[in-house]
């Protein structure tokens, strides 16, 4: 199938400026870059449709060969855009050397460098992560001047193709039979100079400003987990796309429950009386208090599992369970009456010790056992 042509792709006439292009490709871009399609295949191709006609029109060189020869001129396959046979061997010689030292070959234009990544560090309480909520947050960071557009050079002016390098970004130099690629140091290794710098950037395309974000945060959500916002960190140079943000999700430790996957515990004090009687224990959830029934005997240990309780899964939508573990508690500060019923209790017991403490019973049988082996 035959391509589309170019500035058709990107909406934009054949004499369009460079800023022109990149606006159109920046409105085009954000409307069908792949987070926002949900994987849908025409729409990704579509994106990278629209990638390629941005790089080639915004690159000199290509473009001029593209508006000669169409897509034919910028075809590596068919010679186009540089790759014929008319380079001389001081030229592929340069371009191999130039690669081994980090330069580029003589025919390649220098690229602005795309924005940094951002990280913000994102604290919530237990609470807000399983339930999710909206966040606004004040992120410093490094934005597109609007006074020039991002390219550093005064309104009503642009920048000048580099004189040493000749747009290039990259200068060549010889030792004898030696071909070494350098960055340019006249402009380096931008291609442009600005000769009239832009008074609200100082020529750099970018000023610092401190953005407010509003961002979505899923229920579920979990410590270590990222959330990305595609496109606002930093802008990039001279035009450049701008940087990822990515909101590092931090939970806060609870007073009460503890997490664990999609799972959550806590540890309940039972009454010494309830633990041997049975009863009706209260338990606390995120959704409020509910009641637990408890058997007779019950141990300190045991675990109770409160299904659906738990947290709901941020990726695959599955709730998790609550685990409840109960914990006997000896009782403090009793009046002498208590004192005197527990006294009556324990001898009502007698010499019983098995039938109603058989942990006690199993575990000092266990000691009895391990010294008659020592000693036999």
């Amino acid at each position: 199938m035959s391509k589309r042509d170019y500035y058709e792709v990107l909406g934009v006439g054949r004499d369009a400026d460079a800023r022109d292009i990149k606006k159109a490709y920046k409105k085009l871009a954000m409307k069908y870059h792949p987070d926002r399609t949900q994987g849908d295949k025409a729409l990704e191709d579509k994106f990278k449709e629209i990638q390629e006609a941005y790089e080639i029109l915004t690159d000199e060189q290509k473009r001029a060969a593209y508006d000669q020869y169409g897509h034919a001129g910028v075809d590596p396959n068919r010679g186009g855009a540089g790759f014929g046979g008319n380079a001389d061997f001081g030229d592929i010689f340069g371009d191999v050397f130039g690669d081994i030292f980090g330069g580029g070959g003589r025919g390649r234009q220098s690229r602005a460098r795309q924005g940094a990544d951002l990280r913000y560090n994102l604290e919530l309480s237990l609470e807000e992560a399983v339930r999710g909520k909206d966040v606004e947050i004040r992120v410093p960071t490094l934005v597109e001047c609007e006074k020039c557009d991002g390219s550093g050079a005064k309104k009503g002016t642009s920048p000048k193709t580099c004189p040493t390098c000749h747009g290039n970004g990259q200068v060549q130099m010889r030792q004898g039979f030696f071909a070494v690629q350098q960055t340019c140091p006249t402009c380096s290794g931008r291609g442009k100079i600005i000769t009239d710098p832009c008074t609200g950037c100082r020529g750099q395309g970018r000023v610092e400003k401190t953005k407010t974000l509003s961002v979505k945060i899923p229920s579920g959500v979990d410590t270590g987990d990222r959330i990305r916002l595609a496109g606002e960190g930093e802008a990039g140079e001279a035009g450049a796309p701008a940087g990822d943000l990515y909101v590092q999700v931090h939970v806060k430790q609870h007073d009460i429950f503890s997490r664990d996957g999609n799972n959550l515990f806590c540890e309940v004090p039972l009454s010494f009386t309830t633990a041997a009687l049975g009863g009706e224990l209260q338990v606390p959830t995120l959704d409020g208090k509910v009641k637990l029934k408890v058997a007779p005997e019950t141990q300190t240990g045991r675990m109770f599992r409160l299904r659906g309780k738990g947290v709901k899964s941020v990726r695959t939508g599955m709730v998790g369970d609550l685990m409840c573990k109960v914990v006997v508690e000896t009782p403090v500060n009793l009046s002498s009456r208590q004192k005197d019923l527990l006294k009556e209790l324990n001898d009502s017991m007698g010499e019983e010790t098995g039938k109603h403490r058989p942990k006690e019973q199993g575990f000092f049988d266990g000691v009895k056992k391990f010294f008659d082996d020592l000693t036999n």
